[in-house]
């Protein structure tokens, strides 16, 4: 893997053999490395052992694009659109949540390449304009730039505009930040555990028992931060929808190569379709460019035989030399995929479980680079029956819709792929099954 392939990967950890402690978080990417951290940061006399099935930054936390988001809500228009009453906390929320992230960051001297940019959306087909119009309209930091002012920031033939928000969060190197919160829960002593899978849960006294196949360990409460890996807890699997997602990095580029695209500011971009794109420069010069297909396995299945996919690759490799025909000839030295934890509503949902016991949180839905520490920060909430401007709002007390149980959700799934197939084809015109959706408030995305 491009982020986690390095020699300072931190060592491997013995598989738990069974103990016990205050606090046991399950799984040790974003989500569970944040869940420890502020654990110990809010109580550190907490003896706080994390789980890991594999090891830290195994899944998504050390696949992702590294796009650093302060949007908790999928966007301000979706957050709007959902939870209109709500916004401006869960704007604050979000905004406080990267600047903590970012201090965390300085606090510790971890490097992983923070840069806060801000991101820009583009328009590659005409309907998409309309789009970045609502974009626009929904957040104040917005800088709408025409076809010309945006070929002059970032130059491509297929941009027909842009939306600018220069203080949305940025960009951030994910194998350097899960590596970094690693050691900083080794530093405040976390005991973690490599190789040590969850294989169950059951009420143990005035506990919960972590169950492993080398060992249980016997828990006060329990964190959940499986994400878009099956859960322990049977019952929040119907509300996640596991989503393979797929990337490409290019060798590193020329000068000359940086000089034909712009790109001075070197933020992240997407483009505004359904099936979108979404892309960044590296700290070493190179292009990450991902997304497109979003792609469902029947039975909800993760394997890793589905993280390479030559037909998803080469057509990421088409729409790349399309975007960018200046940089025709050049390599890619990296190709992978990775799941992505998807809700009906695209953002997490939260809960608990066993009595207070057990909380989750989990289905960033692509946003859980940043995101993940406010679902770290919910969870501790949870656990401790404390009240807070978080745990009051409806996005975290209400769950989501669930996705129908197999082998209805492959269709159903398929169906609703099929259509925003179409919508991009049809001008974003949407069809009467995604509007039926629209009006639930349900949907596929990744």
């Amino acid at each position: 893997m491009f982020w986690t392939d390095r020699p300072d990967v931190p060592a491997p950890r013995d598989p738990v053999t069974g103990s016990s402690a205050d606090l046991v978080v399950v799984g040790g990417g974003f989500t569970g490395l944040w869940t420890a951290v502020l654990a110990k940061q809010q109580d550190p006399s907490a003896d706080v052992v994390l789980l890991e099935g594999r090891h830290v930054g195994y899944g998504a936390s050390g696949r992702n694009g590294g796009f650093l988001s302060d949007s908790l809500t999928h966007g301000h228009a979706h957050g709007r659109s959902r939870w209109p009453d709500e916004m401006p906390t869960l704007v604050e929320l979000g905004r406080r949540n990267v600047a903590e992230i970012a201090s965390t960051l300085a606090a510790h001297d971890i490097d992983a390449d923070l840069r806060l940019v801000g991101k820009t959306t583009v328009a590659v087909s005409p309907y998409q304009l309309d789009y970045l119009g609502s974009l626009a309209e929904a957040d104040p930091r917005a800088v709408v730039l025409d076809a010309d002012a945006m070929r002059a920031d970032v130059d491509s033939p297929t941009y027909l505009g842009g939306v600018r928000l220069p203080g949305a969060g940025g960009l951030v190197d994910p194998g350097r930040l899960v590596f970094g919160l690693a050691r900083l829960a080794d530093s405040l002593g976390v005991r973690r555990f490599d190789t040590s899978p969850v294989t169950g849960l059951a009420p143990g006294g005035a506990g919960v028992e972590v169950r492993t196949p080398t060992g249980t360990v016997r828990a006060g409460r329990v964190a959940l931060a499986t994400n878009a890996y099956p859960a322990p807890l049977k019952r929040v699997r119907p509300f996640v929808l596991p989503v393979y997602d797929h990337v490409l990095v290019t060798e590193p580029l020329t000068d000359a190569q940086w000089a034909s695209l712009g790109w001075v500011e070197r933020q992240g971009l997407t483009d505004a379709g359904n099936r979108f794109h979404y892309y960044r420069p590296t700290a070493d010069g190179r292009i990450l460019w991902g997304g497109f297909d979003a792609l469902y396995h029947f039975g909800g299945r993760v394997r890793a035989s589905y993280e390479q996919r030559p037909a998803t690759h080469r057509r990421l490799a088409t729409h790349f030399f399309a975007t960018f025909p200046q940089l025709e000839g050049v390599r890619f030295t990296h190709r992978w995929g990775g799941v992505i934890d998807s809700t009906s509503r695209f953002t997490p949902m939260f809960g608990t479980a066993s009595r207070g016991r057990i909380a989750y949180a989990l289905g960033y839905t692509g946003l859980g680079v940043a995101s993940a520490r406010f679902g770290a920060a919910v969870m501790l909430d949870l656990l401790a029956g404390r009240e807070s401007d978080a745990t009051r709002l409806a996005m975290v007390r209400r769950r989501p819709v669930p996705f129908p149980p197999e082998p209805l959700r492959w269709p159903v799934v398929q169906l609703t792929r099929g259509e925003l197939i179409r919508s991009d084809a049809r001008g974003g015109r949407r069809g009467p099954w995604l509007r039926l959706l629209d009006r639930f408030g349900v949907g596929f995305d990744s």
